[in-house]
């Protein structure tokens, strides 16, 4: 599990900002769900969704995220595992597979958090932003994410990553509008 706590070059929990807000949301709370909870819902709630709200630049490192206040979901699910693993409760990174237009191809991966939570165990949390048909909630042990998958092609990926996928950083760092990740979203083949 201490792996799931380290402060690493993108999931910068040690960075000043983020280790101070991370602190700010956890003030006056013992209990690691409710830490969590609040966790969640400020990186849902605060952080703009880069596209939903056409923001720049393309953030990466959860402090770039925290200082521009944007970031895709795969950003945004950075910042979220940065908070946690300040406040000592293991985090990592899960992707769904899913179609970008939810008709069929083209697919893109889509980006979520994994958080450890007691008496439950790993739970999948979503904190991309909540819009018109898209509402994701912390309800442990239930989950409620942004997305399901429905389609052929489309997967809810199992592994608990404790980086970011070399395509996803890839892919936030090449373009700096967002409006260039829009038109190259990061996707891998299913090994079927």
């Amino acid at each position: 599990m201490q792996e799931y706590l380290k402060s690493t070059d993108i999931i910068d929990w040690k960075h000043p900002i983020v280790l101070e807000q991370a602190l700010k949301l956890s003030n006056n709370l013992d209990n690691p769900i409710e830490i969590a909870k609040c966790c969640f819902e400020w990186v849902r709630d605060e952080i703009y969704h880069s596209s939903d709200f056409q923001m720049n630049p393309v953030t990466l490192k959860a402090s770039e995220v925290l200082e521009n206040k944007t970031g895709f979901c795969y950003a945004k699910s950075h910042l979220l595992a940065a908070f946690l693993r300040a406040n000592r409760i293991p985090s990592g990174l899960c992707y769904q597979r899913l179609s970008v237009y939810e008709n069929g191809p083209p697919f893109c991966l889509h980006a979520l958090n994994a958080v450890f939570l007691p008496r439950i165990g790993w739970y999948r949390i979503d904190a991309r932003g909540n819009r018109k048909g898209i509402y994701a909630q912390f309800d442990p042990p239930a989950e409620q994410l942004a997305f399901t998958v429905k389609l052929k092609g489309e997967a809810d990926l199992p592994e608990i990553w404790l980086e970011p996928l070399s395509i996803i950083v890839n892919t936030l760092s090449k373009y700096k509008k967002y409006e260039d990740v829009l038109s190259n979203l990061p996707d891998i083949p299913l090994i079927l």
